[in-house]
Parts: C-alpha cells; sequence; structure tokens
C-alpha cells in the first residue's frame, strides 16, 4: 500500500490556491478518492488531511465507541462537522478555507507533511519547530529502548 511519506512545501498564489504535491494526488487518486478530506487537528496547529484511508480510519475509531455511547454524536460532530473535501482543480491545486488557515497559522507558504496513511498541512516554520521537537522524541526513545536492551543483555538491532 502506497504511503503519504516526505515534506513538500508550497506558496500559495495569489487566489489562494496551493499544489498539492503529485506523489499525495497519486495516493489520493488510487484511494479512488477525489479531493482532499480535511478538518482541524485536535491537537496540534495543522490541517489533517487524506482521502478514503483517513476517513475510513477514522470510522473504525468511532465503531469502537458505538452508536449508543453517550459521546458518540459529540465525537462525531467534533471531526465530520468541521471537515471538509477541497477539490482539486485541473492542475493539482486546491483552496483552503479562511478557519482552517487560521487554526493552522498559514499565510503565504503551506507544508504538505506525510504521516503514513494520511498528512498534515502546516505553515512551514511552525512544522520545523514541531519536526524538531519530534525528532527529540525520537532520540530520547531510542536512547531508553538501548538502556532497556543493555540492561536486559541484548541488543535493540539499531545503530548504537
Amino acid at each position: 500500500m502506497d504511503k503519504y511519506l516526505s515534506t513538500y512545501t508550497n506558496k500559495i498564489d495569489a487566489k489562494g490556491r496551493v499544489s498539492v504535491p503529485l506523489p499525495f494526488r497519486t495516493n489520493l487518486a488510487k484511494e479512488n478518492f477525489e479531493g482532499v478530506f480535511c478538518y482541524p487537528s485536535l491537537d496540534r496547529p495543522a490541517i489533517d488531511a487524506g482521502g478514503a484511508r483517513l476517513l475510513k480510519h477514522i470510522d473504525n475509531l468511532l465503531q469502537h465507541v458505538g452508536p449508543f455511547a453517550d459521546d458518540f454524536e459529540d465525537l462525531q460532530g467534533a471531526v465530520y462537522g468541521s471537515s471538509i473535501t477541497l477539490n482539486i482543480d485541473g492542475d493539482g491545486r486546491i483552496v483552503l478555507p479562511d478557519e482552517l488557515k487560521a487554526h493552522a497559522g498559514i499565510s503565504d507558504r503551506v507544508s504538505f507533511v506525510g504521516l503514513g496513511q494520511s498528512f498534515q498541512i502546516w505553515e512551514p516554520e511552525a512544522y520545523l519547530r514541531q519536526a524538531e521537537e519530534g525528532r527529540q522524541k525520537l532520540r530520547d526513545f531510542k536512547s531508553r529502548q538501548s538502556k532497556l536492551a543493555n540492561a536486559a543483555g541484548g541488543s535493540t538491532g539499531a545503530r548504537e
């Protein structure tokens, strides 16, 4: 299965359009999804985005809650009520609504960040800060794993 990989930074043009990276458009097409499904990230200044796989993932999470749970409709509304499917024009561009741009602090450029089964859209400088935090968390995790493996007399298999 194809994944959304890498980071691409593109300018928003004078008409408010931004090009979706070709590899991301290719994945959306392989998912038989027209457009880009988007909603404000719940815990980051970013826009969560994707296609059919992301929608299926959300549906599966909601199914685990169950339609008779007290919070089911609140959870549905939190995701679907703030989401939109953006059309991709013939040149591979989308127009981000003002509400989504405001949530992510986006003005004239965006970074499309691959997350495997989905992607996020960020203000580029904010993403650079987030990426550094993520790399530090990964280094900390690697260090903890190495210490655990050494204490157990084994190896993590990763470069130390």
